[in-house]
């Protein structure tokens, strides 16, 4: 037997678009029992709509927090979309816990109220918000791989964008870009010296999503190149001092 709140929590869990087998394990109960509930119970209030949902569509409150989750899911992020499973999802390297806290803070901070978890695997985190209103709010959403398919963000995405172009930047750093600190050496004296400066990094398969990158540099004033590996100019790099200074004033390592 259940307690009426382990009922509800579970009826409310299904209705944010968790599936049945993912509300069992989670919560260590039956499917049958679950379904049972769905079907005797009276049903529990849907979630609400998003601000995208609505008859005059606006744009989320937190805007800051919204440009960084736009970057992570550009980069690291997927969202599942099927008829009884809604979720987004940012897959964070175990070893930045900070990473995995400010991917989950910018997921409550756009959507306050979907369930959000954790799901810890081999090398990484995988943070997951469950809701089928991330399709609203992240419309890059599609079949197949982001740089196998058009990527563009919509006029109020853009606005957003314009208005937060370092928490954009952050978000595509934490996502697919590091920081790093490259050598070379130089004859000084008839002596060869080795020399160590920082770089930051950002590489993605998207000629889109590095476009969008490179035109936030701009915005603020970042100098940056494109580094090609053989014939793949897939990395964007940051190298010169007052460009790599304005990086670590605004973005920094990840941690």
């Amino acid at each position: 037997m259940y307690d009426v709140d382990t009922r509800k929590r579970a009826l409310a869990l299904v209705a944010q678009g968790r599936s049945l087998n993912s509300v069992s394990k989670e919560m260590g109960i039956s499917r049958h029992a679950i379904t049972n509930w769905l079907s005797r119970l009276e049903p529990l209030p849907r979630t609400p709509p998003c601000v995208r949902c609505l008859e005059s569509p606006g744009i989320p409150e937190d805007t800051a927090a919204y440009a960084y989750l736009l970057g992570l899911y550009l980069g690291d992020g997927y969202i599942i979309s099927k008829p009884k499973q809604h979720y987004l999802m940012i897959t964070c390297t175990a070893s930045w816990p900070g990473l995995v806290d400010a991917a989950e803070e910018a997921m409550r901070k756009v959507l306050p109220w979907p369930s959000v978890n954790r799901l810890q695997r081999a090398g990484c985190v995988d943070v997951k918000s469950y809701t089928r209103h991330w399709v609203c709010l992240l419309p890059q959403h599609g079949p197949g791989k982001k740089h196998e398919r058009p990527i563009a963000l919509e006029p109020w995405q853009q606005a957003i964008v314009d208005a937060h172009p370092w928490e954009f930047i952050r978000g595509l750093i934490h996502s697919d870009g590091c920081r790093i600190t490259n050598w070379t050496t130089r004859m000084v004296a008839g002596e060869r010296k080795r020399y160590e400066y920082p770089r930051y990094l950002f590489s993605n398969k998207s000629d889109d999503i590095r476009k969008l990158f490179t035109d936030a540099l701009d915005t603020v004033g970042v100098e940056w190149s494109t580094l090609a590996r053989g014939s793949d100019p897939f990395n964007i790099s940051v190298a010169r001092k007052a460009s790599v200074a304005l990086m670590d004033a605004h973005v920094g390592p990840k941690y």
